[in-house]
This record gives structure tokens, C-alpha cells and sequence, in this order.
């Protein structure tokens, strides 16, 4: 039993509409599903994925009127989404350049790949990682940027912890994660960076921890990132995976049925929310393919509510 890589991440926006400006217009990802948070009605759940909305692409918003995150350490840092080539990393710095969002950014060497650093307009860590073309790509052909230079789904996520031991053993031991490697981290020379991978591995399946004991305590908000999601293939595995957190002890939430796919939440030992979620059934189990997130999506147990629900949403 193996997770097989990132499914999805979630992050929070204090302001959602320049957020759906950004992620569809300069990053030209797809809104794929224009939702709400099932536990938190009166926000936005938006979800930027690649043309087919497949697991492992997106990167979702909670639309939550909060402060901006004070960075520390006891969070996710950094959230990278593949691309394919130098070439498609040289296109991305003029365009982050011409779009005012980076003055000068430079495409690095790190950790044995080509990327590029940025920042949303909230201050979300992001990174393009040349993925050098590995697996499938599906562009969307209404996207603005060109089909060979789009992001083709999420790479590594990196991790700040003050202790490596205990988040060590949750990974190996709970979550048949494999330790691979090690880098300095980009933005502390002294502290490490430890890599691990799950499933096939690549830049797909990885999850970075760098270790900062010398960091505050990151204050959550905006521009600062809610959770990172893995992938599980069939509702099987998911449910071999409550069995087995409940078997080791480790406090969840149990089976969480998001309708668009099951979830399973729970911390790593310095407080980080990790959520293992199934692969299936999917974005187009209530909408046609061809005209997903156009309209406001909700789960069949919020349909009741949809009235009250869209009149306390602001249009997008």
C-alpha cells in the first residue's frame, strides 16, 4: 500500500477575485470547479487544475477575509507546479517580469532541477520545476499561455519543521514515505533540506522538509497554505488508510466524503495538516468536462441550501 504523490494543495486568499484573476489569467490554469468549503458555506472554494482536472494537477483557494500569514516554521513553504524545459522556464520569466510579478527572476539550479521562484500577489511561495516532459500533460486550449509552456501539475512541496525525528517516523513508518536525498536550503545556508518520495517518485510524488528550529512558529492567513493532499488510487486503499492511521494511534478525522473525492485528515507530529485523499470520482461527476467551473458547483447535500448559499457569495 502506497501513496503515489501529491493530489492537491490548499491555500488560503484574502482576496479571491484578484486570486481568480492570477491563477487563470498569468498562470493560465483552469478553474475547474467554482465550489464552496463544505464545512464554511460563506466561502469560496476555487480549484486551478490542468484541462482534465486530474488528480495531482490542482491547487485550490479557501476565500477567507484574514490577515497575512506570519512566516515561521510548523507550515508548508513552498508549493511548485511542473513545467516542461528550459525553454519553457526562459518563456515564464518574461512573462512573470511583464506581468509585474517578479522584477528579475532568475531560473536556478536546485536540488537537481531547473526552477524558477515567485510570489503570488498575497505572498504565496510558489516555484516553476522544469519536470523535463515526465508523464502526461493536458493542455487547456482557452488557457493564454501556450499549450507547450502550461503547468503541467504540482511538483515537490516543501515543509518547515523545528524537529526532523518525529515528522521522520510519521513519514517512513505510517506513510511509506522513502528519505532519498538532502540540499541546502535555498533561503537558510545552514539548515537541510530532506527529500522523500512516494510511489514511483519524481517530481510528482515528493515532499521536502527543510529543518528550521531556530524559526518562529508560522501565524496562518493569507498567503500562507492550508494543507497538502496524497494521493490514494481507489476507495479501497483509502480505506486501508483509516485502518491503518487508527491501528498506529494516529488521531483523524475519520472518512470525510467531499463527493469530488474522499478525504482523511490529519497532523504530522509538529502540527502540519496532511489529508490522504482518493483519486476519484472526480471534477465531472456533477459537470460536463467541457464546461467545468463555469457555474457554482455544489456537493448534493449543500443543494438544498444552494439559494441562501450563492446569494451570500460576491461574483468573481
Amino acid at each position: 500500500m502506497e501513496l503515489i504523490g501529491i493530489h492537491h494543495l490548499t491555500a488560503v486568499s484574502a482576496q479571491i477575485r484578484e486570486n481568480h484573476r492570477f491563477y487563470t489569467q498569468t498562470l493560465g490554469m483552469r478553474l475547474v470547479k467554482r465550489s464552496v468549503n463544505q464545512d464554511d458555506v460563506s466561502a469560496y472554494h476555487l480549484f486551478y487544475a490542468d484541462a482534465l482536472a486530474r488528480p495531482g494537477t490542482d491547487v485550490t483557494f479557501f476565500d477567507w477575509p484574514v490577515p497575512r500569514e506570519r512566516r515561521g516554521t510548523r507550515a508548508i513553504t513552498r508549493t511548485s507546479l511542473r513545467v516542461a524545459g528550459l525553454e519553457s522556464l526562459e518563456w515564464w520569466a518574461k512573462h512573470l517580469r511583464k506581468r509585474n510579478v517578479a522584477e528579475a527572476p532568475e531560473i536556478i539550479e536546485r536540488d537537481g532541477r531547473l526552477t524558477l521562484d515567485f510570489e503570488d500577489p498575497e505572498g504565496q511561495r510558489l516555484s516553476l520545476v522544469d519536470d523535463q516532459g515526465a508523464g502526461e500533460a493536458h493542455s487547456w486550449e482557452r488557457s493564454p499561455v501556450p499549450a507547450a509552456y502550461q503547468v503541467r501539475g504540482l511538483g515537490p512541496i516543501r515543509l518547515s519543521v523545528p524537529n526532523l525525528e518525529p515528522t521522520d517516523l510519521l513519514l517512513q513508518k505510517a506513510l511509506h514515505m522513502r528519505p532519498v536525498r538532502e540540499y541546502p536550503h535555498p533561503d537558510y545556508a545552514k539548515h537541510t533540506v530532506h527529500v522523500y518520495e512516494m510511489g514511483p517518485g519524481g517530481a510528482s510524488a515528493e515532499l521536502h522538509v527543510g529543518v528550521q528550529p531556530d524559526l518562529p512558529t508560522t501565524r496562518p492567513g493569507a498567503g500562507g497554505v492550508h494543507h497538502v493532499a496524497f494521493r490514494t488510487p481507489t476507495f479501497a486503499e483509502h480505506d486501508a488508510w483509516i485502518e491503518r492511521l487508527a491501528e498506529l494511534g494516529i488521531p483523524n478525522s475519520g472518512l470525510v466524503d467531499r463527493y469530488y473525492f474522499r478525504s482523511l485528515y490529519f497532523r504530522e507530529p509538529n502540527g502540519i495538516l496532511f489529508e490522504i485523499a482518493s483519486d476519484g470520482p472526480g471534477f465531472a461527476v456533477d459537470e460536463d468536462e467541457a464546461t467545468l467551473g463555469e457555474k457554482i458547483a455544489l456537493p448534493p447535500f449543500l443543494e438544498p441550501r444552494r439559494a441562501e448559499i450563492v446569494a451570500n457569495l460576491k461574483p468573481l
